[in-house]
């Protein structure tokens, strides 16, 4: 893998675990292609996200890079024997009735954190949708944080470190756009689903 963690980047691990990580990810036929940002806090949009293994391959690369990550995930996924396993990965319980409050959180989290990059699917849900939620743009822009575009591509078996995205301030209009770049560019699990 031809993809490094950069400094400023939060780190995890050791040699045996990016081992770990490395050595899965090629057992799978998968690698992780592109280039990371040098920023301490940043928040990775990863789409277009249609199947469970979408999980899987996000963290063997973010335990092949030795990177600290964090993710939201529903609370009701956090069940013995997988909530120890869960939180060890950066997983942060969500409530997904909740309504309202998740932006200042996300926000005051970030905030608190010298250093912290949260990943999150902007469709919230591995099935269809029409389009993407907003409020990761809300986050990015309340903390003042990037959001980097990274995709799982199936035909290739590549998760691509895409791009940061300039962000316009048009939540709707961002997601619009996201959505169609990584669409038009990468192929889902299920891709009907797209």
């Amino acid at each position: 893998m031809s993809t490094q963690l950069p400094p400023q980047a939060p780190r995890k691990g050791n040699a045996i675990t990016r081992w770990i990580g490395r050595r899965l990810l090629a057992l799978l036929g998968w690698r992780a292609d592109g280039e990371l940002p040098n920023t301490p806090k940043l928040i990775v949009a990863a789409a277009p996200h249609t199947s469970n293994w979408d999980f899987i391959l996000a963290m063997l690369v973010v335990l092949s890079l030795g990177l600290r990550a964090s993710y939201l995930m529903k609370k009701e996924a956090f069940f013995w024997p997988f909530a120890g396993l869960f939180k060890w990965l950066g997983g942060v319980p969500v409530e997904r009735r909740q309504s309202g409050g998740m932006v200042g959180s996300l926000t005051q989290w970030f905030n608190s954190q010298e250093k912290a990059w949260l990943l999150i699917t902007p469709e919230g849900t591995r099935t269809k949708v029409e389009k993407y939620k907003t409020g990761f743009l809300r986050v990015a822009e309340s903390a003042n944080v990037p959001v980097i575009l990274v995709a799982w591509d199936y035909p290739t078996k590549r998760v691509v470190l895409e791009k940061v995205w300039t962000l316009t301030g048009d939540h709707d209009k961002d997601c619009a756009a996201i959505r169609q770049y990584l669409t038009n560019r990468y192929q889902a699990r299920q891709p009907q689903w797209q």
